[in-house]
């Protein structure tokens, strides 16, 4: 067979290059292969000339290659837990299965395990409000059913502006766009801040970066990184800059809004403040407090924004939501200016709407995206409340240094205070039997101090019925919520309470049907040695929907519940009692407290009865 050009070419090069040496023939040979691969040359005296080299000249050789060192490297689950460790955190939150929850015990984060996916997400909601955000809260879950059960926690999270940071476990990737696989980047696009899936494991770095900076910017808020499963035991390459803990952005108000805000204070009849949780989140009691005593300024907070001014001071108009204090109706109603600081200014279903009619709004928010959504506003000031209520406070001076030279506002509001609790003394000191819901609440302030303990409330009728009465004398010491309003909410936000802030008393009340919801996770309290005290006013029934199930009660009973909630409550190995007479109240919550502060979780169940009485709830705006 007559060889091809190509062929002829390769054995030129051959004869020219290699001559009778071994080792250039065996090199001249490799590079022919693969310069020409259709050669019709012979591999085999490559072989051949191999066994000719001297044995102590291969191992020669191969002594003298050189040795690439492996890149030093760690897994992604190890890489988030090492950043959240350098962000300062010290717990997780979480329910396996996730590979997260190992990675952060080794790296000497706490996991905490709860019972249900969305109670976890309360608890690290709860930690997160107790720090003011400073410090955020991380919950871990497995993808699927894990993720899916947290979407109620998340949900409200996101309405109370709790920075939470959310890591699912997702689907491998090479699955994961199969329908119906549950997706939680696409699925929690709607309740978080941010959501960011990981497709390539040395993205982590960045895309954590950019989860943190969210979590401590602007509007708070949950945001979430989804790890698929092949992702988060992946190796990456060892960071060569080491990472640096993500610094708050906070910024002040513009000049020539925060001078007309001031003016219009200035100029104002009859103005009223409604401080909301963007006051609580920047630290701004203290100001809040000087601007309110230099203006003479009525101060209402809304339920989220509950604590941010003290509701023990002369100025304050207590909290106001669906249901109002007395104060807190005549000043929404006869105000002629409203100063929002801190608040979303948001028409809610929960949220008695304020009378617009001839009143004029300055809107202080750290988000301009609440500016004129829910009302016309005259002065929009952006910027963060501590900040804007000090330039406010600097402008006032300037203008007029006596203020506005008024005082008659504390008399007003003692008047109308007193003449509100009088409405409802005989609620509050009732010896009714079942009890009188209020008289438990009632009992609860006389015998524990507002400045030792944390409380929340739970949806429905707990929370009307304490809002209103419950005085908050210091920051943080009570947490509301309320925009997105799941049962049994409070629980969660109770223990992660007590996480953040272990000095005190940490208060949950809640309502049957709220323990029927998520009641099991007072275990997680009992066996993390978390001691909070959960109270359930138990009326055997869903009181709230008793004008809205009559037909539905009457024929079948819809409303009606049952249980003894403190037998649960003992048998899960906390300490518990059941009180049915109203003498008996305060006593319980004394040996209750001992309890929690001997390390024992504990639970007071109180028969009440069906109370439909809510102090000015959902109250229609006057007629102009």
């Amino acid at each position: 067979m007559k060889p091809s050009p190509k062929s002829r070419n390769a054995r030129a090069v051959y004869t020219a290059v290699t001559g009778s040496n071994t080792p250039g023939r065996i090199a001249a040979l490799l590079l022919i292969r693969l310069c020409f691969p259709e050669s019709a040359l012979d591999h085999r005296p490559i072989v051949a000339a191999l066994r000719k080299i001297p044995l102590r000249c291969r191992l020669r050789r191969q002594q003298n290659i050189r040795t690439v060192p492996k890149e030093p490297c760690m897994r992604v689950m190890d890489l988030i837990a090492d950043t959240l460790k350098r962000e300062g955190v010290s717990t997780l939150f979480a329910y396996p299965t996730t590979p997260i929850i190992e990675a952060a015990a080794a790296a000497g984060i706490r996991p905490i395990l709860c019972r249900q996916e969305r109670v976890g997400v309360d608890m690290a909601h709860g930690f997160a409000r107790v720090n003011n955000g400073r410090k955020f809260g991380v919950f871990a879950m497995q993808y699927g059913p894990g993720a899916e059960n947290a979407f109620s926690g998340v949900a409200t999270a996101y309405s109370d502006s709790a920075p939470v940071l959310l890591l699912p476990l997702g689907q491998a990737r090479d699955i994961a766009q199969t329908v119906p696989i549950f997706r939680s980047s696409r699925s929690y696009a709607a309740i978080t801040k941010s959501v960011e899936e990981v497709t390539l494991p040395n993205e982590i770095p960045n895309i954590l970066r950019r989860a943190i900076g969210a979590l401590r910017s602007g509007r708070l808020g949950p945001v979430m990184i989804e790890v698929p499963a092949d992702v988060v035991g992946a190796e990456i390459g060892e960071q060569r800059t080491p990472y640096r803990p993500v610094r708050t952005t906070r910024s002040a108000g513009d000049a020539r809004d925060i001078d007309d805000a001031a003016r219009m204070l200035l100029d104002a009849r009859c103005p009223m403040v409604q401080a909301g949780q963007g006051a609580l989140y920047a630290e701004a009691t203290a100001e809040l407090v000087e601007l309110a005593e230099l203006l003479d300024l009525p101060v209402m907070t809304t339920f989220e924004g509950k604590s941010a001014f003290p509701e023990d001071h002369r100025l304050s108009l207590g909290t106001g939501g669906i249901v109002l204090t007395g104060p807190a109706k005549h000043y929404l109603a006869e105000s002629d200016l409203v100063f929002a600081i801190g608040s979303s200014l948001t028409r809610h279903s929960l949220v008695n709407p304020i009378h617009a009619y001839r009143k004029k709004f300055i809107h202080a928010t750290n988000d301009s995206r609440d500016l004129y959504k829910g009302y016309e506003l005259d002065v929009g000031v952006v910027g963060d409340a501590k900040l804007v209520l000090r330039q406010l406070i600097d402008a006032v001076r300037d203008l007029r240094p006596q203020g506005r030279g008024n005082e008659a506002s504390a008399p007003a509001i003692t008047r109308l205070r007193t003449e509100w609790l009088q409405t409802w003394h005989a609620k509050l000191h009732s010896n009714e039997v079942p009890i009188s819901p209020y008289r438990v609440i009632n009992e609860f302030m006389r015998v524990i101090p507002a400045s030792e303990a944390i409380v929340t409330h739970d949806s429905g009728s707990p929370r009307d019925q304490i809002v209103p009465f419950y005085k908050a004398t210091v920051p943080n010491s009570y947490i509301g919520w309320g925009k997105s309003h799941a049962l049994g909410t409070g629980l969660g936000l109770a223990i992660g309470a007590k996480v953040a802030a272990p000095d005190k008393f940490c208060v949950n009340f809640m309502g049957d049907a709220a323990f029927g919801m998520t009641g099991l996770d007072f275990e997680t309290s009992v066996r993390c040695k978390i001691p909070i005290l959960t109270v359930v006013l138990n009326n055997s029934m869903m009181a709230i929907e008793i004008d809205h199930m009559k037909l539905s009660n009457e024929r079948y009973g819809t409303i009606q519940l049952g249980g003894n909630y403190a037998n649960i409550a003992r048998e899960l190995g906390g300490w518990s009692e059941r009180v049915d007479d109203p003498a008996k109240i305060g006593d319980a919550f004394l040996r209750a407290r001992r309890q929690t502060e001997e390390g024992r979780s504990a639970l007071l169940e109180f028969i009440t009865g069906s109370e439909q009485n809510f102090s000015y709830r959902r109250q229609p705006p006057p007629k102009d």
